[in-house]
């Protein structure tokens, strides 16, 4: 009777969907990855209204709550989970990290950029909310400050053991170099961090088959930066699949250029079987990065850097509100792959410790 006891009660827990609150979820990449490993994610917290369009469009059972996470407390994200108090089982989020950025904090002055303070937010919603794990992430960056060592004091007073490291989005099947840091805590246990689970995926995997722009159905494939007829002249002679600027010699690049010694990357075309440079805010845009087609002679599309972030070719992206609006809310995503990758790993963690 102990026995079959015992039987009913793990397949109880197997059975049942461990339950998922995402914080600062921007567009929905890490709460569709969390999805994938087979969370159920029951609310959302943005304050981006865009971002919240979007969001609901393509997870429509889960509750958005759109506000400033300042004003956001346990009881209305219990009300919104439909939760009781310790009942949640994952706290997830991706706090805006521009203010930890490497390139943010060469300038001294913007080192105290005010986002910087939702770190603090996350882990006040963790200390009201006591979640059995916590999946934090954000920039390398922030592992140098004061407030992430904060947070980590705190969380092992409150109980949770807890890990961190800086992992490369390209370890785990994601098509882009994206070093990103990961901190996981749980008080039921010892918590370590996901191995590489994948392999090694590249930018012809993902957008190869795209069609052309000029052939494509799709609204959001037909979306790309039209640059001058000059900047256009000199894309051309760019060499196909990973090529430079640098290759055209000083006479055929902008004056721009020739003035800076740095930012190599910029106007550079992606390589077809490597992975594609970090995807940023600005990836529809090749004056800011390695942003050109490998082959044809423009900036990749906002469908083919979704696609390069890992989002479904279906995942719905409101094109009407441009080119800027749109490719800034993909590049800022989680890659859903990559937060997949890590619920995958807090399931197996929880399996082995609510039995």
């Amino acid at each position: 009777m102990v026995i079959t006891l015992s039987l009913l009660v793990l397949t109880v827990n197997l059975m049942r969907k461990y339950i998922a609150i995402d914080l600062f979820s921007g567009c929905g990449g890490l709460s569709l990855g969390l999805k994938q490993a087979g969370f159920e994610v029951r609310a959302a917290v943005e304050i981006n209204p865009l971002a919240v369009i979007t969001y609901r469009r393509n997870h429509p059972n889960t509750v958005v709550i759109e506000r400033d996470i300042s004003d956001v407390n346990a009881r209305n994200l219990k009300r919104a989970a439909n939760i009781r108090y310790s009942e949640l089982d994952l706290l997830a989020g991706c706090p805006p990290c521009q203010g930890f950025s490497r390139i943010k904090t060469r300038n001294r002055e913007n080192i105290e950029d005010v986002r910087n303070n939702l770190v603090m937010e996350f882990l006040r919603l963790a200390n009201e909310l006591r979640p059995k794990v916590i999946l934090l992430e954000n920039v390398p960056g922030l592992a140098k400050d004061i407030r992430f060592k904060r947070m980590l004091k705190k969380l092992s007073y409150l109980g949770y053991q807890h890990n961190w490291a800086v992992l490369n989005a390209s370890d785990f099947g994601v098509p882009q170099r994206r070093k990103r840091l990961i901190m996981i805590a749980s008080r039921l246990g010892v918590v370590k961090m996901p191995e590489s689970n994948a392999l090694c995926k590249t930018v012809r995997d993902y957008i190869g088959n795209l069609k052309n722009p000029r052939h494509s159905p799709d609204s959001l494939q037909k979306m790309y930066l039209q640059n001058t007829p000059r900047v256009k002249k000199m894309i051309a002679k760019i060499p196909k699949n990973g090529g430079s600027r640098e290759s055209l010699g000083s006479r055929s690049q902008l004056p721009c250029h020739k003035r800076i010694d740095g930012f190599k990357d910029v106007y550079g075309r992606m390589k077809w079987d490597e992975v594609s440079p970090t995807l940023t805010g600005s990836c529809y845009n090749p004056s800011k990065g390695r942003f050109l087609h490998p082959t044809q002679n423009r900036p990749i599309t906002l469908r083919e850097a979704a696609c390069l972030q890992t989002f479904p070719r279906k995942y719905f992206f409101p094109s009407e509100a441009g080119l800027s609006a749109v490719g800034r809310m993909i590049g800022d995503a989680l890659p859903p792959l990559f937060g997949k990758a890590q619920g995958c790993h807090l399931i197996n963690h929880l399996d082995s410790n609510m039995q």
